[in-house]
Protein backbone atom coordinates (compact mmCIF):
# COMPACT_ATOMS: atom_id res chain seq x y z
CA UNK A 1 0.00 0.00 0.00
CA UNK A 2 1.46 3.11 -1.00
CA UNK A 3 2.81 5.63 1.94
CA UNK A 4 1.21 8.94 0.81
CA UNK A 5 -1.47 10.89 2.85
CA UNK A 6 -5.05 10.25 3.19
CA UNK A 7 -6.73 13.40 1.33
CA UNK A 8 -8.08 14.05 5.34
CA UNK A 9 -6.69 13.77 8.62
CA UNK A 10 -5.89 10.04 9.07
CA UNK A 11 -7.63 10.02 12.69
CA UNK A 12 -11.30 10.49 10.45
CA UNK A 13 -11.70 8.89 7.42
CA UNK A 14 -14.83 10.23 6.22
CA UNK A 15 -16.96 6.89 4.79
CA UNK A 16 -20.48 6.93 2.77
CA UNK A 17 -22.12 3.76 2.86
CA UNK A 18 -25.35 2.37 1.65
CA UNK A 19 -25.96 -1.14 2.50
CA UNK A 20 -29.41 -2.86 2.49
CA UNK A 21 -31.01 -5.54 4.88
CA UNK A 22 -29.93 -7.62 7.35
CA UNK A 23 -27.49 -9.66 4.99
CA UNK A 24 -25.34 -6.29 4.02
CA UNK A 25 -25.24 -5.04 7.59
CA UNK A 26 -23.61 -7.22 9.17
CA UNK A 27 -21.10 -7.21 5.74
CA UNK A 28 -20.41 -3.67 6.12
CA UNK A 29 -19.70 -3.70 9.49
CA UNK A 30 -17.20 -5.85 8.96
CA UNK A 31 -15.37 -3.17 6.70
CA UNK A 32 -15.90 -0.67 9.32
CA UNK A 33 -13.96 -2.75 11.94
CA UNK A 34 -11.40 -3.93 9.62
CA UNK A 35 -11.10 0.04 9.08
CA UNK A 36 -11.06 1.21 12.82
CA UNK A 37 -8.97 -1.35 13.35
CA UNK A 38 -6.06 -0.44 10.59
CA UNK A 39 -6.38 3.13 11.43
CA UNK A 40 -6.08 2.88 15.06
CA UNK A 41 -3.65 -0.58 15.60
CA UNK A 42 -6.15 -1.61 17.90
CA UNK A 43 -9.17 -4.59 17.51
CA UNK A 44 -12.90 -2.30 17.36
CA UNK A 45 -14.31 -1.43 20.66
CA UNK A 46 -16.83 0.76 20.91
CA UNK A 47 -15.59 1.37 24.72
CA UNK A 48 -12.44 1.69 24.56
CA UNK A 49 -11.20 3.65 21.44
CA UNK A 50 -12.08 6.92 19.59
CA UNK A 51 -13.28 6.20 16.61
CA UNK A 52 -10.92 6.92 12.96
CA UNK A 53 -13.54 6.30 10.88
CA UNK A 54 -16.84 8.78 10.56
CA UNK A 55 -19.34 6.78 8.71
CA UNK A 56 -22.63 7.56 7.90
CA UNK A 57 -25.47 6.86 4.67
CA UNK A 58 -27.77 3.73 5.20
CA UNK A 59 -26.98 0.92 7.24
CA UNK A 60 -28.33 -1.11 10.39
CA UNK A 61 -27.92 -1.95 13.79
CA UNK A 62 -24.39 -3.97 13.34
CA UNK A 63 -23.08 -0.83 11.55
CA UNK A 64 -24.15 1.37 13.98
CA UNK A 65 -22.68 -0.70 16.49
CA UNK A 66 -19.65 0.01 14.59
CA UNK A 67 -19.55 4.10 14.87
CA UNK A 68 -21.81 4.33 11.72
CA UNK A 69 -24.22 7.44 11.28
CA UNK A 70 -27.66 6.25 9.79
CA UNK A 71 -29.25 8.69 7.56
CA UNK A 72 -31.65 6.09 7.05
CA UNK A 73 -32.28 2.22 7.90
CA UNK A 74 -31.50 -0.48 6.10
CA UNK A 75 -34.57 -2.06 6.26
CA UNK A 76 -35.57 0.89 3.99
CA UNK A 77 -33.87 -0.93 1.07
CA UNK A 78 -35.31 -4.68 1.77
CA UNK A 79 -37.39 -5.14 -1.59
CA UNK A 80 -36.38 -8.46 -3.83
CA UNK A 81 -37.89 -9.13 -7.15
CA UNK A 82 -38.95 -7.28 -10.13
CA UNK A 83 -42.70 -6.65 -9.42
CA UNK A 84 -42.11 -5.90 -5.78
CA UNK A 85 -39.28 -3.04 -6.72
CA UNK A 86 -41.92 -1.47 -8.99
CA UNK A 87 -43.94 -1.08 -6.83
CA UNK A 88 -41.24 0.99 -4.03
CA UNK A 89 -39.79 2.38 -7.06
CA UNK A 90 -41.23 6.02 -6.43
CA UNK A 91 -40.25 5.89 -2.86
CA UNK A 92 -36.40 4.24 -3.18
CA UNK A 93 -36.25 7.04 -5.93
CA UNK A 94 -36.70 9.63 -3.27
CA UNK A 95 -34.31 7.76 -0.84
CA UNK A 96 -31.38 7.77 -3.65
CA UNK A 97 -31.91 10.96 -4.82
CA UNK A 98 -32.07 13.07 -1.59
CA UNK A 99 -28.67 10.96 -0.56
CA UNK A 100 -27.03 11.47 -3.61
CA UNK A 101 -27.41 15.25 -2.44
CA UNK A 102 -26.44 14.86 1.00
CA UNK A 103 -23.11 12.81 -0.19
CA UNK A 104 -22.55 14.88 -2.65
CA UNK A 105 -22.36 17.69 -0.42
CA UNK A 106 -20.90 15.69 2.24
CA UNK A 107 -17.92 14.74 0.54
CA UNK A 108 -16.84 11.77 1.87
CA UNK A 109 -13.11 10.01 1.23
CA UNK A 110 -14.80 7.12 -0.48
CA UNK A 111 -18.33 6.21 -1.20
CA UNK A 112 -18.77 1.88 -0.80
CA UNK A 113 -21.82 0.38 -1.87
CA UNK A 114 -22.66 -2.60 -0.24
CA UNK A 115 -24.45 -5.23 -2.31
CA UNK A 116 -27.85 -3.92 -3.56
CA UNK A 117 -26.50 -3.45 -7.06
CA UNK A 118 -30.18 -2.16 -7.95
CA UNK A 119 -30.13 0.76 -5.56
CA UNK A 120 -26.40 1.18 -5.63
CA UNK A 121 -25.29 1.60 -9.02
CA UNK A 122 -26.97 4.00 -10.48
CA UNK A 123 -25.95 6.14 -7.18
CA UNK A 124 -22.61 5.16 -7.40
CA UNK A 125 -22.31 6.53 -10.96
CA UNK A 126 -23.58 9.79 -10.04
CA UNK A 127 -21.14 10.52 -7.07
CA UNK A 128 -18.43 9.26 -9.29
CA UNK A 129 -19.22 11.77 -11.52
CA UNK A 130 -19.49 14.60 -9.12
CA UNK A 131 -16.22 13.44 -8.18
CA UNK A 132 -15.82 11.21 -5.57
CA UNK A 133 -13.81 8.42 -4.96
CA UNK A 134 -16.60 5.20 -5.11
CA UNK A 135 -15.92 1.31 -4.53
CA UNK A 136 -18.67 -1.13 -4.48
CA UNK A 137 -18.25 -4.54 -1.99
CA UNK A 138 -20.26 -7.95 -3.46
CA UNK A 139 -20.03 -7.59 -6.72
CA UNK A 140 -23.18 -8.20 -8.07
CA UNK A 141 -23.78 -12.13 -9.26
CA UNK A 142 -22.83 -11.60 -13.05
CA UNK A 143 -21.52 -14.43 -13.28
CA UNK A 144 -25.20 -16.35 -12.76
CA UNK A 145 -27.40 -13.50 -14.46
CA UNK A 146 -27.41 -10.30 -15.53
CA UNK A 147 -23.75 -10.36 -17.20
CA UNK A 148 -24.16 -7.17 -18.95
CA UNK A 149 -24.09 -5.17 -15.59
CA UNK A 150 -20.33 -5.47 -15.84
CA UNK A 151 -20.93 -2.28 -18.02
CA UNK A 152 -23.35 -0.41 -15.83
CA UNK A 153 -20.24 -1.44 -12.87
CA UNK A 154 -17.60 -0.20 -15.15
CA UNK A 155 -18.97 3.54 -15.27
CA UNK A 156 -19.87 3.65 -12.12
CA UNK A 157 -17.04 2.40 -9.35
CA UNK A 158 -13.03 3.17 -9.55
CA UNK A 159 -12.48 -0.27 -7.43
CA UNK A 160 -14.44 -3.49 -6.71
CA UNK A 161 -14.28 -5.67 -3.31
CA UNK A 162 -14.97 -9.23 -4.10
CA UNK A 163 -16.13 -12.14 -1.93
CA UNK A 164 -15.18 -15.05 -4.15
CA UNK A 165 -11.83 -16.35 -5.94
CA UNK A 166 -13.65 -16.73 -9.63
CA UNK A 167 -14.35 -13.30 -9.94
CA UNK A 168 -12.00 -11.30 -10.45
CA UNK A 169 -10.74 -12.36 -13.52
CA UNK A 170 -13.96 -11.25 -14.79
CA UNK A 171 -13.47 -7.72 -13.45
CA UNK A 172 -9.38 -8.11 -15.08
CA UNK A 173 -10.69 -8.80 -18.23
CA UNK A 174 -13.63 -5.54 -18.37
CA UNK A 175 -10.58 -3.51 -17.57
CA UNK A 176 -12.16 -2.76 -13.44
CA UNK A 177 -10.08 -2.20 -10.91
CA UNK A 178 -10.65 -4.94 -8.16
CA UNK A 179 -9.61 -6.97 -5.40
CA UNK A 180 -10.37 -10.28 -3.96
CA UNK A 181 -11.40 -9.64 -0.30
CA UNK A 182 -12.75 -13.27 0.87
CA UNK A 183 -15.95 -13.53 2.45
CA UNK A 184 -16.74 -11.89 6.13
CA UNK A 185 -19.08 -14.85 6.70
CA UNK A 186 -15.37 -16.95 6.35
CA UNK A 187 -13.95 -14.85 9.08
CA UNK A 188 -16.53 -14.77 11.77
CA UNK A 189 -18.19 -18.51 11.68
CA UNK A 190 -15.62 -20.90 13.41
CA UNK A 191 -14.05 -23.24 11.45
CA UNK A 192 -15.65 -25.87 13.80
CA UNK A 193 -18.64 -24.82 15.02
CA UNK A 194 -20.67 -25.83 18.85
CA UNK A 195 -23.70 -27.67 18.28
CA UNK A 196 -23.75 -28.45 22.12
CA UNK A 197 -23.23 -24.88 23.05
CA UNK A 198 -25.70 -23.99 21.02
CA UNK A 199 -28.05 -26.00 21.92
CA UNK A 200 -27.59 -24.74 25.38
CA UNK A 201 -27.55 -20.89 24.37
CA UNK A 202 -31.16 -21.44 22.98
CA UNK A 203 -32.55 -24.11 25.96
CA UNK A 204 -32.98 -26.59 22.75
CA UNK A 205 -33.12 -30.12 23.87
CA UNK A 206 -29.37 -32.01 23.94
CA UNK A 207 -30.60 -35.81 22.79
CA UNK A 208 -32.79 -34.58 19.76
CA UNK A 209 -32.79 -33.82 16.10
CA UNK A 210 -33.51 -29.77 15.44
CA UNK A 211 -34.40 -28.74 12.06
CA UNK A 212 -33.45 -25.05 11.93
CA UNK A 213 -35.86 -23.05 9.42
CA UNK A 214 -35.06 -19.89 8.06
CA UNK A 215 -37.25 -18.01 5.95
CA UNK A 216 -35.28 -14.67 4.74
CA UNK A 217 -35.01 -11.62 6.01
CA UNK A 218 -36.89 -9.61 3.83
CA UNK A 219 -40.67 -8.56 4.31
CA UNK A 220 -41.15 -9.60 0.56
CA UNK A 221 -39.80 -12.95 1.07
CA UNK A 222 -41.54 -13.72 4.51
CA UNK A 223 -44.68 -13.12 2.34
CA UNK A 224 -43.57 -15.09 -0.44
CA UNK A 225 -41.42 -17.95 1.48
CA UNK A 226 -42.42 -18.36 4.87
CA UNK A 227 -46.07 -19.14 4.89
CA UNK A 228 -44.77 -22.68 2.75
CA UNK A 229 -42.07 -22.87 5.33
CA UNK A 230 -44.82 -23.04 8.08
CA UNK A 231 -46.40 -25.63 6.30
CA UNK A 232 -43.69 -28.32 5.93
CA UNK A 233 -43.11 -27.37 9.27
CA UNK A 234 -46.33 -29.19 9.81
CA UNK A 235 -45.68 -31.58 6.96
CA UNK A 236 -42.57 -32.94 9.39
CA UNK A 237 -44.17 -33.11 12.46
CA UNK A 238 -47.22 -35.01 10.96
CA UNK A 239 -43.92 -37.62 10.10
CA UNK A 240 -41.41 -36.85 12.74
CA UNK A 241 -43.36 -35.63 15.91
CA UNK A 242 -39.96 -36.03 17.56
CA UNK A 243 -38.23 -33.44 15.63
CA UNK A 244 -37.64 -30.36 17.23
CA UNK A 245 -37.65 -26.82 14.92
CA UNK A 246 -35.97 -23.38 15.71
CA UNK A 247 -36.98 -20.64 13.57
CA UNK A 248 -34.83 -17.09 13.75
CA UNK A 249 -36.20 -13.90 12.90
CA UNK A 250 -33.96 -11.45 12.25
CA UNK A 251 -36.06 -8.04 13.10
CA UNK A 252 -38.63 -7.64 15.59
CA UNK A 253 -40.83 -6.55 13.15
CA UNK A 254 -39.93 -9.94 11.05
CA UNK A 255 -40.55 -12.09 14.88
CA UNK A 256 -44.05 -10.24 14.73
CA UNK A 257 -45.34 -11.57 11.52
CA UNK A 258 -43.72 -15.06 12.02
CA UNK A 259 -45.31 -15.40 15.05
CA UNK A 260 -48.91 -14.89 14.00
CA UNK A 261 -47.92 -17.31 11.06
CA UNK A 262 -47.22 -20.47 13.17
CA UNK A 263 -49.72 -19.31 15.55
CA UNK A 264 -52.58 -19.14 12.78
CA UNK A 265 -51.21 -22.70 10.99
CA UNK A 266 -52.73 -25.92 11.71
CA UNK A 267 -49.67 -27.32 13.13
CA UNK A 268 -50.11 -31.01 14.85
CA UNK A 269 -50.88 -30.76 18.83
CA UNK A 270 -47.93 -31.30 20.59
CA UNK A 271 -45.00 -29.74 18.06
CA UNK A 272 -41.85 -28.31 19.49
CA UNK A 273 -41.37 -25.06 17.10
CA UNK A 274 -39.49 -22.24 18.91
CA UNK A 275 -39.48 -19.19 17.46
CA UNK A 276 -36.31 -16.77 18.51
CA UNK A 277 -35.18 -13.16 18.07
CA UNK A 278 -32.30 -13.21 16.09
CA UNK A 279 -29.49 -16.10 17.18
CA UNK A 280 -29.45 -16.77 13.32
CA UNK A 281 -25.94 -18.60 13.81
CA UNK A 282 -26.75 -19.98 17.26
CA UNK A 283 -29.79 -21.99 15.50
CA UNK A 284 -27.67 -22.96 12.41
CA UNK A 285 -25.20 -24.48 14.65
CA UNK A 286 -27.82 -26.28 16.78
CA UNK A 287 -29.34 -27.80 13.50
CA UNK A 288 -29.15 -31.31 12.03
CA UNK A 289 -30.62 -29.99 8.72
CA UNK A 290 -31.92 -26.70 7.54
CA UNK A 291 -34.38 -25.28 5.81
CA UNK A 292 -33.58 -21.71 3.98
CA UNK A 293 -34.82 -19.10 1.53
CA UNK A 294 -31.93 -18.89 -1.41
CA UNK A 295 -29.60 -15.90 -0.17
CA UNK A 296 -26.76 -15.44 1.72
CA UNK A 297 -28.17 -17.23 4.57
CA UNK A 298 -27.32 -20.54 2.27
CA UNK A 299 -23.80 -19.45 2.40
CA UNK A 300 -23.74 -18.84 6.62
CA UNK A 301 -25.28 -22.58 6.35
CA UNK A 302 -22.77 -24.24 4.18
CA UNK A 303 -20.08 -22.25 6.27
CA UNK A 304 -21.58 -24.55 9.43
CA UNK A 305 -20.90 -27.36 7.06
CA UNK A 306 -24.48 -28.49 7.46
CA UNK A 307 -26.69 -30.56 5.17
CA UNK A 308 -29.95 -28.45 3.71
CA UNK A 309 -32.74 -27.74 1.75
CA UNK A 310 -32.63 -24.63 -0.43
CA UNK A 311 -36.03 -22.97 -1.57
CA UNK A 312 -37.29 -20.05 -3.00
CA UNK A 313 -40.84 -17.94 -3.95
CA UNK A 314 -41.05 -14.92 -5.72
CA UNK A 315 -43.69 -12.77 -7.60
CA UNK A 316 -44.94 -14.96 -10.28
CA UNK A 317 -44.12 -12.01 -12.50
CA UNK A 318 -40.55 -11.38 -10.59
CA UNK A 319 -39.79 -14.66 -11.79
CA UNK A 320 -41.03 -14.83 -15.19
CA UNK A 321 -38.23 -11.50 -16.05
CA UNK A 322 -35.88 -13.46 -13.79
CA UNK A 323 -35.39 -16.77 -15.02
CA UNK A 324 -34.73 -15.75 -18.49
CA UNK A 325 -31.90 -14.09 -17.27
CA UNK A 326 -30.10 -16.82 -15.81
CA UNK A 327 -27.93 -18.84 -16.91
CA UNK A 328 -26.53 -21.47 -13.83
CA UNK A 329 -28.47 -24.36 -13.39
CA UNK A 330 -28.72 -23.06 -9.74
CA UNK A 331 -30.04 -20.58 -7.51
CA UNK A 332 -28.16 -21.63 -4.08
CA UNK A 333 -24.65 -20.46 -3.59
CA UNK A 334 -23.40 -23.85 -2.36
CA UNK A 335 -24.33 -25.82 -5.00
CA UNK A 336 -22.86 -22.38 -7.69
CA UNK A 337 -19.81 -22.27 -5.28
CA UNK A 338 -19.01 -26.14 -5.35
CA UNK A 339 -20.23 -26.05 -9.35
CA UNK A 340 -22.40 -28.86 -8.49
CA UNK A 341 -25.87 -30.30 -7.07
CA UNK A 342 -24.57 -30.79 -3.41
CA UNK A 343 -27.93 -29.96 -1.86
CA UNK A 344 -31.63 -30.28 -3.26
CA UNK A 345 -33.45 -27.07 -4.33
CA UNK A 346 -36.97 -26.06 -5.02
CA UNK A 347 -38.05 -23.11 -6.63
CA UNK A 348 -41.82 -21.49 -7.46
CA UNK A 349 -44.77 -24.08 -7.83
CA UNK A 350 -41.71 -26.64 -6.72
CA UNK A 351 -41.48 -25.36 -3.51
CA UNK A 352 -44.11 -27.65 -1.94
CA UNK A 353 -44.04 -28.81 2.17
CA UNK A 354 -44.38 -32.53 0.76
CA UNK A 355 -41.42 -32.18 -1.56
CA UNK A 356 -39.22 -29.88 0.98
CA UNK A 357 -40.39 -32.10 3.98
CA UNK A 358 -39.25 -35.30 2.37
CA UNK A 359 -35.89 -33.87 0.95
CA UNK A 360 -34.62 -32.53 4.73
CA UNK A 361 -36.16 -36.20 5.91
CA UNK A 362 -33.67 -37.70 3.42
CA UNK A 363 -30.63 -35.36 4.92
CA UNK A 364 -31.54 -36.08 8.41
CA UNK A 365 -31.08 -40.04 7.60
CA UNK A 366 -28.19 -40.31 5.66
CA UNK A 367 -25.16 -39.51 7.78
CA UNK A 368 -22.67 -40.52 4.96
CA UNK A 369 -23.37 -37.52 2.59
CA UNK A 370 -23.92 -35.57 5.99
CA UNK A 371 -20.34 -36.25 6.57
CA UNK A 372 -19.14 -35.44 2.88
CA UNK A 373 -21.19 -32.57 2.64
CA UNK A 374 -19.36 -31.16 6.14
CA UNK A 375 -15.64 -31.71 4.58
CA UNK A 376 -16.54 -29.90 0.93
CA UNK A 377 -18.12 -27.09 2.76
CA UNK A 378 -15.20 -27.01 5.25
CA UNK A 379 -13.03 -26.76 1.75
CA UNK A 380 -15.14 -24.51 0.79
CA UNK A 381 -14.62 -22.16 3.79
CA UNK A 382 -10.54 -22.59 4.11
CA UNK A 383 -10.88 -21.03 0.72
CA UNK A 384 -13.24 -17.75 1.66
CA UNK A 385 -11.18 -17.15 5.27
CA UNK A 386 -8.73 -14.37 4.90
CA UNK A 387 -9.49 -11.50 6.88
CA UNK A 388 -11.65 -9.88 5.08
CA UNK A 389 -12.39 -6.57 6.80
CA UNK A 390 -8.58 -5.97 6.99
CA UNK A 391 -8.17 -6.73 2.78
CA UNK A 392 -11.31 -4.67 2.08
CA UNK A 393 -9.59 -2.07 4.64
CA UNK A 394 -6.39 -1.90 3.06
CA UNK A 395 -7.82 -1.53 -0.72
CA UNK A 396 -10.32 1.42 0.52
CA UNK A 397 -7.28 3.10 2.52
CA UNK A 398 -5.22 2.74 -0.93
CA UNK A 399 -7.98 4.50 -2.95
CA UNK A 400 -8.90 7.03 -0.64
CA UNK A 401 -5.08 8.37 -1.22
CA UNK A 402 -5.36 7.97 -5.29
CA UNK A 403 -7.12 11.72 -6.92
CA UNK A 404 -10.61 11.54 -7.19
Amino acid sequence: MSEGPLPSDVSRLRLGMVAGETSGDLLAASVLAGLTQRLSGAPSDPATIARPVHAAGIGGPAMRDQGFEPWWSSEELAVRGYAEVLREYPRLRSIRNRLYERMRDWRPDVFVGVDAPDFNLDLERRLRASGLRVAHFIGPSIWAWRGERIHAIKRSVDHMLLVFPFEKPLYDAAGIAATYVGHPLADAIPLQADQAGARRLLNLPADRQIVAVLPGSRGGEITYIAPCFVQTIAWLASQRPELVFVVPAATERLFARLRTMLAAAALPDGVDCRLVMGHSHEAIASADAVLVASGTATLEVALFRKPMVIAYRMAWASYQIMKRMGYLPWIGLPNILCNASVVPEFVQAAATPPAMGAALLRQLDDPVHARELAERFGALHETLRCQCGQRAADALLELARRPA
